[in-house]
């Protein structure tokens, strides 16, 4: 059986983790010479000794002049050249001690930075093991599975629920549900019907459908993505190390001194002994550890990043582009509210909705669900339940007919329903429609919602030093623009593809080193054309993943806040590790080039500076502030406490606007009991909720939030919530006493109503991007 080109890139990366390096045989062979060397010379055995330490010296020649070689072909003398020369030099006026020490600093180094890379491949194997490789065809024989590389056009393939559209192809069922966001960026599911177009790397939101293949693999969609990812890539420039760039300058200074010191004295060990303390450990050693120590506290994050060139480019990003859908948004649909016809609550509408969706695998049934059950709503079992792809499902749920998805005729629609619809289309939002023996009753709106840690890491990104933030996705221009004025983006650029997006990545690219973050399978030729690509890999493509520099493995934006001040820190570091540990080499250099340092005692002097130098770099490692304040035990318990009241109070605030809608026409009793409803749940539920937060959750957040002050807006939001619950009450004592609303009320009241869960809604997202987000 042929490996799709995918696959054999996948085992091409297997292969290349799970061979041994040439790095740690070095450091093991350079460590074994220099102690043996020194057994020797402590026994007296002066010749033994030498030839261990030559041995040692020898070793790490032949590498490092590959090393050498590989450098100069990318157009660049590498920071390994004046090692090379130091260890050849010591070779030829035989000061074989210095040779092995040199030699065993230069192997320490690249096993640093082999350990580092190897380390971070095998953590992204296994998020690329997941691509698909194979289809199920279908034959006259049944159907068999069959590998990518195998499927030819006209083949009649059958896509299961869950499953990723493996080619491009027709529908040949009646309808295919289909979830488009890894190409398009748009979170809502689309419908095909049959004849059709659909194109690979598409998920199946719905039933199984059988598709008809007009591409091959390599001709289909996914695959030129990847094949633009790959082009995007090879463009663009390798990554210069820090310690390659200071080489740069550093290696000639070297030889000039070493030169004059044997032209002036007409000594060659005068020039060895230059070349020895002019061996650039602080660069061989000092910035890897830094940059090493960086790339372990990053992954101990979920942050994986590729190599140390990537942690020290995104060390001096300026400039970030974002994808929307499961980058900024979560990339699965939410509940954003719920309404009901008169005489049912919005509580018993969504009860109903997900008793039926329980049996139902379509995204937007499953949020139902999940939302029912973070209510704690009893669900009912459900009975003799359809459901007819494209449409929706219907069933018997305690003894009545209901069903939940589309309807049909809208003009027959009571002003409810109109007014939800309306809301739905200005918000962006899918409505899934609640019907009731045949009776409109309800509609759940469900939209994409906002990354609670969205706001905060973006705050946190321009302190750090990201001068722009923009925003390029294939989704449609309304919710893209309203998420980047809610986020204060400088730009956005909706409705692009692949291509697009690669050309506005190079745009950005001429201005600053850029970083893009995304996690569908449109994002990859992105993330390869950008200094430093970042997938979303807890939950995004495998193709993301393979393009990135870094993946970030856990569902969470703002460990790429945490990933860009790990980097910079690191990079400080590393510069003044190598800096410091350079200025003490020149120092050095010059008493070599009198003749005050022999070669040997030179070495033995670099060996001091790498310790001082190491011990510098290894700074990196301490943990340092991230985008989120410590918090204790305590606080971060009550934060998952009152996180979960805010889902539980979900309905509360469906209440409060239920009851200022009943409130528009001719409002009647049924108007104040729905109020009066309402103001029970604000006193029973809501109040108690608010009372608990600002004696509780506040004063335990205050010191990691830097003191009282940091929660005072909130706290002013706690009495305005009071206020107009007390508002409500007095009107409803008023309605009592003159036997009903009287008109003169109605304005006030449904002001109360609305302007409360106005209120309402915007301080639980403060708490929740603020506050509920700094747990882990």
């Amino acid at each position: 059986m042929n490996d799709s080109p995918h696959t054999a890139r996948l085992r091409g990366l297997t292969r290349m983790v799970a061979s041994p390096g040439l790095e740690p045989v070095l450091l093991v062979v350079t460590a074994a010479a220099l102690a043996g060397g020194g057994i020797a010379w402590l026994a007296g055995a002066g010749g033994l000794a030498d030839l261990f330490w030559a041995l040692g010296a020898l070793a790490a020649v032949v590498p490092a002049l590959g090393w050498v070689l590989a450098a100069l072909r990318h157009g660049h003398a590498g920071v390994d050249l004046i090692a090379v020369l130091a260890l050849g030099g010591t070779l030829a006026v035989h000061e074989y001690l210095a040779g092995a020490l040199i030699a065993l600093m230069l192997a320490t180094g690249r096993t640093l930075e082999a350990a580092a890379q190897r380390r971070a491949s095998h953590d992204l194997r296994a998020l690329l093991e997941h691509a698909p490789r194979s289809a199920r065809r279908r034959t006259d024989a049944g159907v068999a599975t069959v590998a990518l590389a195998e499927v030819v056009v006209g083949d009649l393939l059958v896509v299961g629920p869950g499953e990723v559209v493996p080619v491009d192809g027709r529908v040949e069922s009646a309808t295919a549900v289909l979830d488009e966001s890894v190409l398009s960026g748009e979170s809502l599911q689309v419908e095909r019907v049959r004849d059709e177009g659909v194109r690979s790397g598409v998920v199946n939101a719905g039933g199984a459908f059988e598709l008809r293949a007009t591409a091959t693999e390599q001709d289909s969609t996914y695959a030129g993505i990847v094949r633009l990812a790959q082009q995007a890539g090879a463009e663009s420039a390798p990554v210069v190390r820090l310690a390659d760039r200071y080489a740069a300058w550093f290696l000639p200074l070297s030889l000039v001194v070493a030169g004059l010191a044997w032209l002036i004295s007409g000594s060659a060990v005068r020039a060895v002994a230059v070349l020895v303390v002019a061996t650039p450990c602080p660069l061989l050693l000092a910035a890897p550890v830094a940059i090493v120590s960086g790339l372990s506290r990053a992954s101990r994050l979920g942050v994986v990043i590729r190599d140390g060139g990537a942690l020290e480019n995104l060390g001096r990003a300026r400039t970030l582009l974002l994808d929307k859908t499961g980058t900024l948004t979560r990339g699965r649909p939410r509940v954003l509210d719920v309404t009901a016809a008169p005489g049912l609550t919005p509580a018993e509408a969504l009860r109903l909705a997900a008793s039926l969706d329980q049996y139902s695998p379509h995204v937007l049934a499953q949020a139902i669900v999940d939302t029912a059950r973070e209510r704690k709503l009893e669900l009912s079992i459900p009975s003799d339940v359809t459901e007819e792809p494209g449409r929706g499902a219907s069933g018997t749920v305690d003894g009545h007919h209901v069903a939940v998805g589309r309807v049909g005729d809208r003009d027959a629609w009571p002003a409810w329903a109109a007014a939800a619809d309306n809301r739905a289309l200005l918000d962006g939002a899918a409505v899934a429609w609640l019907t009731v023996d045949g009776q409109l009753s309800g509609a759940v709106l469900l939209r994409d919602p906002l990354r609670h840690d969205a706001p905060r890491t973006l705050r946190h990104l321009r302190s750090a030093g990201i001068e722009r933030l923009m925003m390029l996705t294939g989704d449609r221009s309304a919710p893209a623009h309203e998420i980047a004025a809610v986020l204060g983006l400088d730009d956005v650029r909706a409705e692009l593809t692949p291509a697009d997006k690669v050309a506005a990545v190079r745009d950005e690219r001429t201005r600053a080193v850029t970083v893009m973050v995304g996690d569908g399978v449109n994002d990859a030729p992105a993330l390869a054309a950008a200094d430093i690509g970042v997938a979303m890999g807890a939950r995004g493509s495998t193709a993301s993943s393979e393009a990135a520099d870094i993946v970030l493995t856990t569902d969470r934006v703002d460990r790429l806040a945490d990933a860009v001040t790990i980097a910079q820190r690191a990079r400080h570091i590393a510069l003044q590790s190598a800096l410091g540990g350079m200025l003490m080499s020149l120092a050095a250099m010059a008493a070599a080039a009198v003749g005050l340092l022999p070669p040997a005692v030179g070495a033995l002097l670099q060996e001091g500076i790498d310790v001082a130098v190491i011990l510098n770099a290894l700074r990196a490692l301490r943990v340092d502030r991230t985008s989120r304040p410590a918090l204790t035990p305590a606080a971060e318990a009550l934060i998952n406490r009152f996180a979960a009241e805010h889902d539980d109070l979900q309905d509360v605030l469906e209440s409060v606007r239920d009851a200022a809608d009943r409130l528009s026409g001719s409002p009647g009793p049924s108007a104040l009991a729905a109020v009066e409803e309402t103001h029970r749940l604000l006193t029973e539920r809501l109040l108690p909720h608010e009372h608990a937060e600002e004696h509780q959750l506040y004063p335990a957040l205050a010191p990691a939030l830097g003191g009282p002050e940091t929660t005072a807006t909130m706290s002013r939001a706690h009495a305005e919530i009071e206020r107009l619950s007390r508002r409500i009450a007095t009107h409803i004592q008023l309605a009592r006493a003159g036997g009903g609303l009287a008109p003169a009320q109605l304005d006030d009241l449904r002001s109360c109503l609305y302007g409360l869960n106005t209120v309402l809604r915007l301080h639980f997202t403060q708490e929740e991007e603020n506050y509920f987000s700094l747990a882990p």
